[in-house]
């Protein structure tokens, strides 16, 4: 991969580079500032079950000190096939999120997965997720420069961050300058061991915030696919200096309809974020 050069901050993205003296932006998701003093924990299912599971998991995270639900209506799943154990909700999904940030107050994140379907998921989140595998959808990226929402931009994970800055600079070129970055894991030799998906690049935050300006969370859920290593990430990568996390949470996790395998009990999401106040507080940070 071509590292980051003088003539990439000046003519391959100059709207993301960090200027000297810059500070981090404050992206704005409703009331909620990412990249200020206050880190920012997106909270919820992988994938949206039903609407009272979906607004149990938002009580219990709003309760825990979330600011902000995740949940996938649309969902880019790896194989063609659904099931009863393994489905999207589309439109009623986005449905189900708008009511229950009614009922909470909680801002909403989700993925959008094609271009023909940003104008309905854009009536209904308050801020748009780029998944890995869309970092380079140039067409998506353009057409959500335009849409006037935040957007949570996933790097792919056999990219660097030469390429990431570059999606980035797309959704600025276009009129968007409301943009969070999020590390998700970069490629490994994969096995079948459960240690060997993806690795959390935590030398990208340091990395990301001396090129750009633009705010940085980490999705310990994807990258480790593993509930057992998501606690120990999320804490490093707060220590490192992240602007916040987001983070898979479901009632029964080994029942969840997509990734059973990651994400966390309410019990363990209760003791991390006590943990990550704590880290928050040595890092000058408040959650």
């Amino acid at each position: 991969m071509k590292d980051i050069g003088p003539k990439d901050i000046e003519n391959n993205f100059p709207l993301v580079s960090r200027r000297d003296g810059q500070e981090t932006s404050v992206v704005r998701v409703g009331d909620v500032e990412i990249g200020g003093e206050r880190l920012c924990v997106m909270a919820g299912p992988c994938t949206i079950e039903n609407l009272d599971q979906l607004r149990d998991i938002a009580s219990h995270v709003k309760d825990s000190g979330a600011v902000l639900l995740r949940g996938g209506a649309y969902k880019p799943m790896t194989f063609p096939y659904r099931s009863e154990t393994a489905f999207e909700l589309g439109e009623e999904g986005l449905a189900f999120m708008r009511r229950v940030r009614d009922e909470t107050g909680l801002p909403l994140v989700t993925e959008v997965v094609d271009v023909r379907l940003v104008d309905q998921v854009a009536e209904t989140a308050d801020m748009i997720q780029v998944g890995a595998r869309n970092m380079q959808n140039f067409p998506l990226l353009e057409e959500l420069g335009r849409c006037g929402k935040p957007v949570l931009l996933k790097r792919h994970f056999g990219c660097g961050i030469r390429d990431w800055l570059g999606a980035a600079e797309y959704l600025y070129h276009h009129g968007n300058d409301q943009v969070v970055l999020c590390e998700r894991g970069v490629s490994a030799a994969h096995t079948h061991e459960p240690t060997a998906r993806f690795i959390v690049d935590i030398q990208a935050i340091p990395a990301v915030q001396s090129y750009s300006h633009l705010p940085i969370v980490i999705d310990p859920s994807h990258a480790t696919f593993n509930r057992r290593f998501v606690p120990s990430i999320s804490r490093a990568a707060i220590a490192a200096g992240a602007d916040g996390l987001i983070l898979e949470v479901h009632p029964t996790p080994e029942k969840a309809a997509v990734d059973p395998l990651q994400a966390l009990s309410y019990e363990v999401f209760d003791g991390l974020m006590g943990d990550l106040r704590g880290i928050a507080r040595v890092v000058g940070k408040t959650l």
